[in-house]
């Protein structure tokens, strides 16, 4: 019989002196690299707004509302589910929630899908300096697979660590674009209403195109939200972070929304409306708008070639150099079929196979809160078992011992992910302590040791 998970009581996670609360902190930064992961695929360059939210006029700005909140519940739940499993790639959470075949089917589904919107990426960067520059489709194309073939060999804390950085720049893009349509647009609301239900929307009506674009985004997001979602070894940590970060990216989709909505009579028929609609406003708003495009467009191409490259060589690490190479020049080779042509038909088919993924992924995360609930548990007790095994000035037991080899054995994860990343996350805890107690803010061992909850019970 399995033994029961134990609640962890010991000491709360509450910053010390001089150190930010990093519950606060790790939840921040997985959020931004959450929102900077979807917005390269679903709103930077602005056609895909368009066709799925502005074509059906104000009801669709309110369908963008919807859609975000769907992606704020789906992202949280993805995330936290990589978090349980410690997953280094999707394969690991769908064998876990589903049965082998239809875990099979999903994963063809991922896979493929990785690679058709890492060719959409990679036409897009061309529609975008071509639009702006005049160039020729293919040398944006080119620049953009130069930068991914570079960047996808760094781990995927590097790569998180880039996608959070840049994303800030479409926060202000958006929000700026957004303030400035609202307070010098004219004319009446009929004017912006007629111009917009011109455009093409191959998703009707507008609710089912909402819940096309939230599968659209689970399909193309869920491989590398898993594996970031396995880097971070709290549950609850990622769930909070997928929350955060899908509200802000329903907030920026809602402005978005309606700036091309309001700008729309500026668009005309442009490959990458955003760009059109920001020059419009500013020449050199152009020209900013162009840098902050680009470098979202990278964002996504680099998650998606990125989890692709680690889904196929997980059997053989060593391997996923040539094939990360491969994968990303096939994708360049493909995406000369057109920017616009590729979105009219890719996405939609892509955002039916992701309703279903996502009803998979939830109904298995809702008949099993209990266990990812006593799963977050047991991460926080094996955490004060290492720590108390590591740290120099405190007493690990031999019963110590054996509650953590039992813990470790009730985890879902595999025994030796969870062991390896709380680990870590010990020996940089113990770092940081080394550092304050060099500056006289950490208590002497007078303090007492730190134990884990029911003191000598066994798990």
């Amino acid at each position: 019989m399995a033994r029961a998970f134990l609640p962890y009581s010991g000491p709360s996670s509450v910053p010390g002196p001089g150190r930010a609360h990093p519950v606060a902190l790790r939840s921040l930064k997985i959020a931004l690299a959450f929102v900077g992961l979807l917005v390269g695929a679903g709103f930077a360059t602005g056609a895909e707004v368009i066709q799925y939210f502005v074509g059906f006029g104000w009801i669709g700005v309110v369908g963008a509302g919807l859609a975000g909140l769907l992606v704020t519940a789906g992202g949280a739940v993805i995330l936290q589910l990589g978090s349980v499993f410690l997953a280094a790639d999707h394969k690991v959470v769908f064998r876990s929630v589903s049965h082998p075949v239809m875990a099979r089917i999903l994963d063809v589904v991922v896979t493929v899908t990785l690679f058709a919107i890492g060719v959409v990426m990679l036409a897009g960067a061309g529609s975008t300096l071509a639009q702006q520059f005049g160039w020729p489709t293919w040398a944006g194309s080119t620049l953009m697979t130069l930068l991914v073939l570079v960047t996808g060999m760094l781990d995927v804390e590097k790569v998180s660590a880039i996608i959070s950085l840049i994303t800030p720049l479409v926060v202000v893009a958006v929000v700026a674009g957004f303030v400035h349509v609202l307070v010098t647009r004219d004319g009446g609301f009929a004017a912006h209403e007629s111009l917009a239900v011109q455009a093409t929307t191959p998703v009707d009506p507008w609710w089912l195109s909402s819940v096309n674009y939230f599968g659209l985004v689970v399909v193309m997001a869920v491989s590398m939200c898993l594996v970031i979602g396995g880097s971070i070894t709290h549950p609850r940590e990622a769930f909070l972070g997928g929350l955060t970060g899908g509200l802000m990216y329903t907030a920026l989709l809602l402005m978005a929304s309606t700036l091309l909505y309001l700008g729309y009579a500026e668009i005309g028929r442009a490959d990458v409306p955003m760009l059109r609609l920001s020059a419009s406003i500013a020449p050199w708003l152009g020209w900013a708008m162009v840098v902050v495009i680009y470098l979202m467009i990278f964002n996504t191409a680099i998650g998606v070639f990125y989890a692709l490259g680690r889904r196929l060589t997980a059997d053989r690490p060593g391997r996923y150099p040539p094939v990360f190479a491969g994968v990303t020049l096939l994708a360049f080779a493909v995406s000369f079929v057109g920017f616009g042509d590729l979105m009219n038909v890719v996405y939609p088919a892509l955002g039916h196979l992701g309703i279903v993924l996502a009803l998979v992924l939830l109904v298995w995360w809702l008949t099993h809160r209990r266990q990812i609930s006593a799963e977050s548990g047991l991460r926080l007790r094996l955490l004060a078992l290492l720590r108390l095994r590591e740290h120099p000035e405190k007493t690990f037991t031999a019963q110590h011992a054996v509650q953590l080899q039992e813990a470790v054995g009730d985890s879902v994860a595999a025994p030796d992910a969870v062991t390896e990343a709380l680990e870590d996350e010990v020996a940089q805890v113990l770092e940081e302590d080394d550092a304050l107690t060099s500056g006289g803010a950490r208590p002497g061992p007078d303090a007492g040791p730190e134990r884990p909850a029911g003191g000598s019970h066994s798990a």
